[in-house]
């Protein structure tokens, strides 16, 4: 049996996942995606400002090697041996990456979520046990690719391409060393041609970026994700786009940008944050203090709490006073009039489901086996860039605004949810039968709201022709969790603000990175 796959945004509607047949291969809806040609290369982008590094040339990438010299036409004639009887096979993975390497290494990452996207079942004896990155391959597989930590991978992973490409970049128009194919005319070239400097390869750079991240993040994949970047290597060097070298330095920088979100995420907090037996405990008892009533899973036997403390993880965009002060106010006491007629709503909206409101539910869920809340909101713009044709640096840098909004979205939400801890309405009134799995953590406010708020908020700053759609998409989607039942209004309505203000963030960084 094949690996699990993501399939795209037509999949979202329930599980985005599934197993190929044994006997055949199933095309995707990303196959047949045509090659990266951008009209515009983006020469300066050496100077936008990174994200973690001090300064584009903070990690040195040694001088190529001359084009006359021995090494190099050897390095040519390495290629020509490659192209001398080219597979099917080998035409194929030409082709899957040269439509890009940020968007198919982001695939990658949606794939690898939704795999793991799966909560543990319950021990004999009722308890739940955890994942143990010191042990990923044993059960529970590590890590469980849940809505935060998944929205934390994607930020760490599109903003390390991003700073390794601005470093590449900078090296590409210092050395200026051209294209193979434009030393050698007599090569075949597989892929569009273009004037921009070939060393450092901005794939090589990409893809030892991406291995860094990915196997921290995904420990028990190290095999697959070695595989993958040794086909993108073996492409490179069959279409004619790049030697050895190129793709070598490329390589190196990449990996040593990496080692600095690395070291940033073993210490970003993120390790702590499901917390203990103890901090559950405190979070009830302080809600009950508070004179309300406090949120208790509805799974049987009771799950602990998701990431109770993943509020406090170190955000990209803002510090952790920031988070604080994005924090809205309190949602409605839970024996108020107005939370009455909330519940009575969301029962309203359960028990006369409309076909549209069933299709929104389902469309937006992005429940287990799926790449996530933020995983959907990167596949619908991984869908608009490409009808843009970004340069490789441009598709980074709005990948990494897009999901470094996505993950401090999630710590703000997280923070709200377990700083307040109010029960879902299913809690409250026992009629009320979702039309989706009910999350294993309290309502207010709404994640998908929080997610979908500050995705549009960027994204209509990046694509503006698109920001009301974008802001019609985010409405829908905080929609879709009254209508199945899983919030009440004013989770999903606060929580798009919440979401706006943090995706504001990001549009002001954009303003001023350089790129603009």
């Amino acid at each position: 049996m094949k690996k699990i796959i993501f399939t795209g945004i037509a999949a979202l509607g329930s599980l985005a996942i599934f197993f190929t047949a044994c006997n055949k291969d199933v095309e995707g809806r990303t196959d047949n995606i045509p090659a990266l040609n951008p009209t515009n290369q983006d020469l300066n982008a050496g100077t936008w400002k990174p994200v973690l590094l001090t300064s584009a040339s903070e990690f040195p990438v040694a001088a190529p090697i001359a084009t006359n010299t021995p090494e190099y036409i050897a390095q040519i004639n390495e290629i020509k041996g490659w192209q001398e009887n080219i597979s099917n096979e080998e035409q194929r993975i030409v082709k899957y990456w040269s439509a890009g390497a940020v968007l198919r290494w982001n695939e990658i990452l949606r794939e690898l979520v939704a795999k793991y996207n799966l909560p543990p079942y319950q021990n004999a004896d009722g308890t739940y046990p955890f994942p143990s990155a010191n042990n990923p391959l044993a059960y529970p597989l590590f890590p469980f690719a849940n809505p935060p930590y998944a929205a934390r991978a994607y930020a760490y992973v599109s903003a390390a391409q991003y700073d390794a490409l601005v470093a590449a970049w900078h090296y590409k128009t210092t050395y200026n060393r051209a294209a193979p194919y434009r030393v050698d005319t007599t090569l075949k070239v597989l892929v569009p041609k273009n004037t921009l400097p070939s060393y450092p390869s901005e794939d090589a750079v990409v893809a030892g970026a991406a291995v860094e991240l990915l196997k921290l993040l995904f420990p028990g994949e190290q095999d697959y994700i070695n595989q993958k970047a040794e086909e993108h290597k073996r492409a490179r060097l069959i279409a004619g786009a790049n030697v050895r070298s190129d793709l070598e330095a490329g390589e190196a920088l990449g990996r040593a940008v990496a080692q600095k979100f690395v070291t940033r995420a073993r210490g970003d907090r993120a390790g702590a944050a499901a917390g203990n037996q103890q901090q559950w405990t405190q979070l009830e008892t302080d809600c009950i203090a508070r004179g309300e009533t406090p949120w208790y899973s509805l799974e049987v036997p009771r799950r602990p709490p998701m990431l109770p403390l993943f509020g406090k993880v170190k955000a990209f965009l803002f510090d952790s006073l920031t988070t604080i002060s994005l924090r809205p106010d309190a949602p409605p006491p839970v024996k108020s009039d107005l939370m009455k007629k909330e519940t009575e709503e969301i029962l309203s909206f359960v028990t006369n489901p409309t076909r549209e409101r069933i299709r929104i539910v389902h469309y937006w869920a992005d429940g287990v086996g799926t790449s996530t809340p933020p995983g959907h909101w990167d596949l619908i713009a991984a869908e608009d860039f490409i009808k843009l044709n970004f340069s490789e640096v441009r598709w980074a840098r709005n990948m990494a605004l897009l999901n470094m909004s996505l993950m401090d979205a999630a710590i703000v939400c997280w923070d709200t949810k377990y700083h307040y801890f109010n029960p879902r309405p299913a809690q409250l009134d026992p009629r009320i039968k979702t039309l989706t799995g009910i999350p294993n953590f309290p309502a207010f406010i709404s994640g998908h709201s929080t997610f979908s708020g500050a995705a549009a908020a960027i994204l209509g700053h990046i694509v503006p022709d698109k920001a009301e759609s974008y802001k019609a998409m985010a409405q829908e989607a905080s929609l879709s969790r009254m209508y199945g039942g899983i919030h009440y209004r004013s989770d999903c309505e606060i929580g798009l603000v919440v979401g706006t203000n943090v995706g504001n963030y990001a549009v002001d960084r954009a303003r001023t990175d350089g790129a603009e």
